[in-house]
């Protein structure tokens, strides 16, 4: 079922990659038919693969006349940068949830892969070795700092 996740994925990046207006409106069951799978397996890859930490958002309208939004968030302005970051990262956060903020970071081109390692390295479970939910607390505010430096040269 990954592959079949894994090409879906690729379309829909293809899809908004082509799209002048920044988002692409698509018919869960019309997709579903295209790749010859239940729309669930349309379901699994919005929920998993285009998520906000992945930076895209995801709005759905029900319906006949019903579609999925896959709208691409831009980070372009320090400020606002900032400011996603410090929403998504909250108080606490989960090291695979940290990861993708960083390489969303990568592909967006804010940061280098050298940063986006050395900033993976610094988070992972096994330099933060104490228990939960200190863990996912303490790694939020390393993260927060480690993005706010790199951000002001931005």
């Amino acid at each position: 079922m990954s592959n079949l996740s894994n090409l879906i994925e690729k379309h829909l990046k293809k899809l908004l990659e082509e799209s002048s207006i920044g988002y692409i409106d698509i018919k869960r069951n019309e997709l579903a038919e295209y790749f010859n799978c239940v729309p669930s397996q349309i379901n699994y890859v919005l929920s998993t693969r285009f998520t906000y930490e992945n930076g895209y958002l995801v709005e759905s309208r029900r319906g006949g006349a019903g579609y999925v939004r896959i709208i691409r968030l831009s980070l372009k302005e320090q400020d606002r940068i900032i400011a996603v970051i410090t929403k998504i990262v909250g108080n606490s956060i989960s090291q695979a949830a940290a990861e993708r903020v960083i390489n969303r970071l990568f592909e967006e081109n804010i940061i280098n892969m050298r940063e986006a390692n050395i900033m993976k390295a610094a988070i992972h479970r096994n330099v933060l070795k104490i228990d939960l939910p200190w863990r996912d607390s303490i790694r939020a505010l390393i993260l927060k700092a480690m993005l706010v430096a790199l951000l002001k040269e931005y």
